[in-house]
């Protein structure tokens, strides 16, 4: 018991200094950000004290049309962009699981758009799509979709979807390595198996392939979930929330009534708002990490 006792102790003593460091740069902005959401500061006040409003800026925040519209927008950026990486993602790892001359190249080839830093990514798109000597436009136009150069970025109905292609691109690959490490972890004995009882290709990914990557491919939509839900940088590269707050989302949103408008209290009530849903999906991650252990 005294053992176990130490034991705990030094355990605890191990992990304190990483707690600490935590509490100061994690816990201190916190609770700083929840007591300026509960007063009307402001970034350029001078010498005026913020006062104290309660939970008016929440009630302002939830009555607010354009949060509503934020939110709308990046729900559909985090739903359609994620299933976009699942659904290229699980086709790319079961190519790249199956033996062929080159496939270690391929499989490095894989992670150098995840490797690419967002802004570089979202610069490389920008020019990708601009309006006036973008490739994509000149590949349209060549093989005769487009008669003539559109501004991809300029227009409010393709805006959104353009920043989502570029995000899918720099992120499929991490869903698709994830997949590949869990399929070579499903039993080879299972496919004989279901060949045995007459399975056909079909057959065996849903009754064996999908079940044995589903734990793992779980864990990685909900790891892209929580990162798309709180996009900023691919956005504020390419579009700055426009044309006409088409691109503008949660985090945009924030960060423009914070350092834009320079409304402090507003800004850290809409940020403890957008920080209390990613909260509730880290909670759905915690679940499935100790369900994925519990299975095993």
């Amino acid at each position: 018991m005294q053992a176990l006792s130490k034991q705990r102790l030094q355990a605890w003593g191990l992990v304190a200094p990483l707690l600490l460091i935590m509490a100061l740069v994690t816990g201190w902005p916190l609770l700083r950000t929840l007591w300026l959401s509960l007063t009307d500061a402001g970034l350029v006040s001078g010498d005026v004290a913020p006062q104290w409003v309660g939970l008016h800026n929440y009630s302002s925040a939830w009555a607010d049309p354009d949060l509503r519209e934020a939110f709308g927008r990046t729900l559909y950026f985090t739903v359609v962009s994620v299933t976009a990486e699942v659904l290229i993602a699980v086709p790319v790892a079961l190519l790249l699981n199956q033996p062929f001359r080159g496939r270690m190249l391929a499989r490095a080839l894989l992670v150098l758009p995840w490797a690419l830093p967002t802004i570089v990514n979202a610069m490389m798109w920008r020019l990708i799509l601009n309006p006036e000597y973008g490739s994509l436009n000149a590949l349209l136009t060549q093989i005769g979709w487009l008669d003539a150069y559109r501004s991809w970025l300029g227009d409010p109905d393709t805006a959104l979807n353009m920043i989502i292609v570029a995000d899918v691109w720099k992120n499929y690959p991490l869903v698709a390595l994830i997949a590949l490490a869990a399929l070579q972890s499903v039993p080879a004995d299972l496919y004989e198996a279901a060949r045995l009882d007459g399975a056909g290709p079909w057959a065996r990914f849903w009754s064996v392939t999908l079940p044995g990557i589903a734990g793992a491919l779980s864990v990685a939509v909900v790891l892209r979930l929580i990162d798309a839900f709180k996009v900023f940088d691919i956005i504020y590269v390419m579009t700055r929330g426009g044309p006409a707050d088409s691109t503008k989302t949660l985090s945009f949103f924030v960060y423009q009534e914070s350092f834009s408008y320079l409304r402090a209290g507003s800004g850290a009530a809409y940020a403890v708002f957008v920080t209390g849903l990613c909260a509730l999906l880290i909670l759905v991650y915690v679940l499935l990490l100790r369900r994925k252990q519990g299975a095993a």
